[in-house]
């Protein structure tokens, strides 16, 4: 299973998006300050997500996601998203 997800900066509350095949581990490498275009806005948590079978789709919306959709349209995405899919995952 491969994963597009939305991460919110608890420091400035920004958006970032990115694409994974294991969310607990991304997630904790966003946090540790190993990813390097994240690491001066952590801490962030999980706000959204969505599952693919394949690298490729996931990939695509990941592409949709930052290219087409501005701050505002994320935001709408994330307010809409049902979060006890994220407690469902542990995160």
């Amino acid at each position: 299973m491969f994963y597009v997800y939305i991460l919110l900066s608890s420091k400035d509350s920004t958006f970032y998006v990115g694409q994974t095949n294991n969310l607990t581990n991304r997630l904790k490498k966003h946090n540790s300050g190993y990813v390097r275009s994240t690491r001066n806005k952590i801490p962030f948590k999980i706000v959204y997500f969505e599952e693919f079978q394949s690298r490729t789709e996931a990939m695509a919306r990941e592409w949709e996601i930052k290219r087409k959709y501005n701050t505002e349209r994320r935001r709408k995405l994330v307010l809409g998203f049902d979060v006890s899919k994220i407690n469902e995952l542990g995160l």
